[in-house]
């Protein structure tokens, strides 16, 4: 029998999504200055105010203040109007040094003994469903953002929005899981004032279903006809949209752990990622099962994937892994079978996790908004400045977790051709 499925994305505007910025620029900026950083902040933000807080060992020394800014208005929060502004808005430090009873567990005299740096279980999850293995509900959502974004920085078709705004898709899926039409989308973007409200609501909703969903439909040949004149569209359902952003409604990091990952498909440990550095396997490890789960759907091992790790604080080997194929194993093997030969393929032990995806590098602030999962792996050079005037330039490789370079070692264990 056929069902829906909804997904939700929020833009880098949304006050959680700031928060989680900030947060990863600041590991980003220990991980320039001292790659061996240990990191774990928090970030608040609301009418203007944003306090930092959290445990950092590091030989690193950084203005915070200024970095936090810098995230602010490279978001856009660059007027008075909107309550919370780069340059004005008050940033308080609690920042302080890491608990030694934490790092006697993680490091180690031999670094590939390193422990993990917390308990807990991640999961990692792909489907052929789309392009880049991700659900399709979910890659819709983020896109809609991400062009909404692009158009508000164009300020060319679309001169009234503001940064703030947030995303849902619904899908109806047939018998066999697959995705036939598109039945609600739902829009709500923060927007300067109108003369009236009712002027208000039929621009907008004329300009999202003129403008950005042609855009977003563009990037979708295989599903272009799912987006068609009988989707139910609610743009601005509540009405007036000026207050937002964190004056708003209060952000914090790790809030948005579903947005940042499978939008409800497949499963999730419970661990935020934003502001913690990859000894956390939190982190590291829900990168690791993405990893694991993309090169096996993308080798014909499965069409669908659920792989679970899980650990103990301060132990190095994972406690175990978990493989649920969702019944499209092309093997004949049962699931149990396929995470013994991933278990043999991926050293999941948080120092190996760390040396193959490249963590230690200063990788996170382009995670921080339209998920961590998904994305394009891409070479790009960085530039960081520190408060005694030092700039360190870097070439980092973004994204790792969605390389496909582990298909060949998976088709070659499981005899695939």
């Amino acid at each position: 029998m056929p069902y829906l499925f909804t997904s939700e994305s929020v833009s880098e505007g949304h006050p959680d999504k700031v928060a989680d910025q900030i947060s990863d620029a600041l590991i980003d900026n220990f991980l320039a200055f001292d790659p061996q950083s240990k990191v774990a902040c928090e970030t608040l933000v609301t009418t203007g105010q944003v306090v930092l807080a959290g445990e950092v060992k590091s030989k690193a020394y950084l203005d915070v203040q200024e970095i936090a800014r810098g995230v602010i208005r490279k978001i856009g929060y660059t007027k008075s109007e909107y309550m919370f502004e780069a340059s004005s808005c008050g940033v308080l430090s609690a920042i302080h040094e890491q608990s030694a009873d934490i790092n006697q567990g993680v490091d180690r005299k031999k670094k590939e003994e390193q422990g993990a740096g917390d308990q807990g279980m991640m999961f990692g999850y792909a489907t052929n469903e789309t392009e880049d293995y991700m659900p399709l509900a979910l890659d819709i959502a983020h896109k809609l953002l991400i062009e909404l974004a692009a158009l508000r920085r164009e300020g060319k078709q679309i001169k009234y929005l503001r940064p703030d705004a947030k995303s849902q898709v619904t899908l109806e899926y047939d018998d066999n899981n697959k995705p036939t039409r598109i039945d609600a989308i739902v829009v709500s973007t923060q927007h300067d004032d109108f003369d009236t409200e009712s002027k208000m609501q039929q621009k907008i909703g004329d300009d999202i279903k003129k403008i950005l969903i042609p855009r977003v439909k563009s990037k979708y040949k295989k599903y272009a006809h799912l987006f068609n004149d009988k989707i139910k569209f609610h743009i601005n359902p509540t009405g007036k949209f000026v207050i937002g952003g964190p004056h708003g409604d209060s952000g914090l990091t790790g809030r948005k752990i579903i947005v940042d990952t499978y939008g409800g498909k497949g499963a999730h440990g419970g661990g935020a990622f934003s502001g913690k550095d990859p000894s956390k396997v939190d982190r590291s490890a829900a990168y690791a099962t993405r990893h694991i789960a993309k090169n096996l759907v993308a080798a014909g091992v499965c069409d669908e994937v659920l792989v679970q790790v899980s650990y103990a604080i301060g132990v190095a080997q994972p406690m175990g892994i978990y493989v649920n194929t969702y019944g499209t194993s092309k093997l004949g093997l049962a699931d149990g079978e396929i995470s013994k030969q991933v278990e043999a393929i991926f050293d999941m032990r948080p120092y190996f996790i760390e040396q193959r995806l490249k963590l230690r590098n200063p990788i996170y602030s382009e995670t921080a908004a339209y998920g961590h999962m998904g994305r394009k792996c891409e070479i790009v050079e960085k530039s960081f400045s520190s408060p005694d005037g030092k700039v360190i330039k870097r070439k980092v490789e973004l994204f790792t977790w969605e390389k496909l370079d582990y298909v060949a070692k998976v088709k070659k264990a499981f005899g695939l051709k």
